[in-house]
């Protein structure tokens, strides 16, 4: 049966009982019930309660040194009694202390506990049982403290994930791997988007797509998140944005305590990423786009957009050809929804206000900024922006309105010539380091020995040899820029 569920903070994650039983100092044994190293204590809690039904919550290792047992309780049926209420009540362990009272744990009480399962633990006469409830905080804790790393570094991981780009399929696999389990995107019509990971369980895939649809927007009333289990497989589904449809399904065959958090974040990313915006702003767009379409100038409708100058951004993707939720999330990066995906490359149209800024793995070419009706030759500004950026591997180009000496030849050539030119120096880096540098500090052989830490000597020694290698007057400045050109292309 579905639920629905709040995000909430990760809750303490409880003790598995194991770890308290390898606690060295504690000499704790277990002598009774099952031995499922799945089982946990969320608290500790001593009585001497005949019934302790009333006083506890669930959960608990409950600790009692027998004070509450009559004389005769062995030859009826008050253990059977006393163990069933810790049972009824959500008991998880029951520590019995020896002395001063009992010497022995009573047989009875083994009895009782192997009888309804319930794992019974010796507490030996050196062992206080604050010192047991100590140790359970202590672990509580680490396990605590633990659980806040790994949602802190899945949060990071996400964040990352959501900049990449492909962002959707990126945050479903870091999600379905941080969760140990699977992640699936539905779209609005209910049919699956993008998956990622394993199906942890038969049927799971089937059970996840139902639960979908109990939280997809429908009315009033709708939960925006659920939760449901199929035999050992928790499944998990949470409503994206504010009634766009879409829905984040996650299936894992076990659930820690900072899960629903992990899950959470990674809606909140997938609702930026999948979000439509149905404001006065996208109003004011389809109206500019008609108008266009039915002869209007782009400097009519620009007010429509926007105030002030336009750049356009041409970009892609360094690693794959870019798709329509990538080509979207580079938009909201650069502060734009004009955005146009063509085959190959991402156009964005930014107010010129927006200062476009370098994106984790995409290649920009960016225009100056123009008015409205200098539109296409920014276009192809940023085209030639980005080939250039391609070619040279940088992140981001923007066009500079007075072309550089170096736009003038092409890349291939240019490197051809360097390489070319400097061969003499090519199994010397030192020497071509040298040039370069004196070069740079305009042939001050001060100043190159200072920036290279070596003697004014060393500078001129090194010099001459490039002077001789090269066959070049260095004193030419023809000679000097020629060989400033080549080695900025090496």
């Amino acid at each position: 049966m579905s639920e629905t569920i709040t995000p909430a903070v990760p809750p303490t994650p409880p003790v598995p009982l194991s770890a308290l039983l390898a606690r060295e100092d504690l000499a704790l044994r277990q002598i009774a019930g099952p031995t499922d190293r799945g089982t946990v204590i969320h608290w500790a809690h001593t009585s001497e309660m005949a019934d302790p039904y009333p006083y506890l919550l669930g959960g608990e290792l409950l600790l009692t040194a027998g004070v509450h047992i009559p004389e005769a309780a062995g030859s009826g049926t008050y253990f059977d009694d006393y163990v069933s209420r810790i049972v009824a009540a959500g008991g998880a362990a029951l520590g019995f202390g020896l002395a001063p009272v009992h010497d022995t744990v009573p047989r009875a009480l083994v009895a009782a506990c192997d009888a309804y399962g319930l794992p019974l633990l010796e507490v030996p006469p050196q062992t206080t049982f604050s010192g047991v409830a100590r140790a359970v905080w202590q672990l509580m804790a680490q396990a605590r403290l633990a659980e806040l790393r790994r949602v802190t570094e899945a949060q990071q991981s996400l964040a990352s994930a959501a900049a990449r780009p492909d962002p959707v399929p990126s945050v479903l696999r870091q999600l379905a791997h941080r969760l140990t389990g699977q992640a699936v995107l539905y779209g609005p019509d209910g049919t699956e988007i993008a998956s990622a990971g394993r199906e942890p369980g038969p049927g799971a895939r089937e059970a996840l797509t139902d639960l979908a649809g109990v939280v997809r927007p429908t009315g009033a009333g709708t939960p925006t998140s659920a939760t449901d289990t199929l035999g050992d497989t928790h499944l998990a589904a949470y409503a994206l944005g504010s009634g766009g449809g879409f829905v984040l399904g996650v299936a894992t065959a076990r659930r820690e305590p900072g899960d629903h958090t992990i899950a959470s974040v990674a809606s909140v990313l997938l609702s930026l990423l999948t979000g439509e915006h149905h404001s006065g702003a996208g109003a004011a767009r389809s109206s500019a786009f008609v108008r266009l379409l039915l002869g209007a100038r782009p400097e009519e409708v620009a007010p429509l957009l926007g105030e002030g100058g336009w750049v356009v951004v041409h970009a892609r993707p360094e690693a794959q050809l870019p798709d329509a939720v990538a080509a979207s999330a580079l938009g909201a990066a650069l502060g734009s929804p004009l955005v146009d995906l063509a085959r190959d490359v991402v156009r964005v149209l930014v107010p010129g206000g927006r200062v476009p800024q370098p994106q984790p793995g995409w290649a920009l070419g960016v225009s100056a900024a123009v008015e409205p009706r200098e539109w296409p030759a920014a276009d192809t500004q940023a085209a030639r922006a980005l080939a250039r950026a391609r070619a040279t591997r940088t992140p981001l180009i923007r066009h500079d309105a007075r072309p550089g000496f170096t736009d003038l030849v092409p890349r291939a050539d240019a490197e051809a010539h360097a390489r070319a030119l400097l061969a003499p120096l090519a199994d010397r880096p030192e020497l071509a380091g040298t040039l370069r540098n004196w070069l740079a500090l305009h042939g001050s052989w001060d100043r190159t020995a200072v920036a290279l830490d070596v003697h004014r000597n060393t500078v001129r020694q090194r010099i001459a040899r490039c002077a001789a290698l090269l066959d070049a007057d260095l004193d030419d400045p023809d000679v000097r820029m020629e060989l400033w050109f080549a080695l900025r292309q090496v």
